[in-house]
């Protein structure tokens, strides 16, 4: 994944020395928890989050989840060794109705 150098959210994220805001960042965290988590959820909340170093428009990263229990996974947007963002995103099963 990566987020382009166009996203519209850039320019004043901070003009002349850009950055990937936290707010799209973990936007891409939820849409990935859907495919992670393999069924119709509702997220619920991210009741930790925890930025450890900026992401640069264009670089590539990944996110990783972990089972933390019913209703919780664990999460870790990454690029080699480097960590960007861990957290906890909380859902809700879905039920057909």
């Amino acid at each position: 994944m990566k987020i382009g150098v166009g996203h519209p959210a850039l320019p004043g994220h901070f003009p002349g020395n850009p950055i990937v805001p936290g707010v799209v960042i973990l936007g891409e965290v939820l849409l990935a928890a859907g495919g992670f988590i393999g069924r119709p959820v509702r997220i619920t909340g991210l009741p930790s989050v925890k930025f450890s170093a900026p992401l640069l428009p264009g670089e590539e990263f990944e996110v990783i989840f972990e089972p933390k229990g019913e209703g919780r996974a664990g999460f870790a947007v990454r690029s080699g060794t480097r960590t960007f963002v861990t957290g906890i995103v909380a859902y809700e099963a879905l039920h057909a109705g």
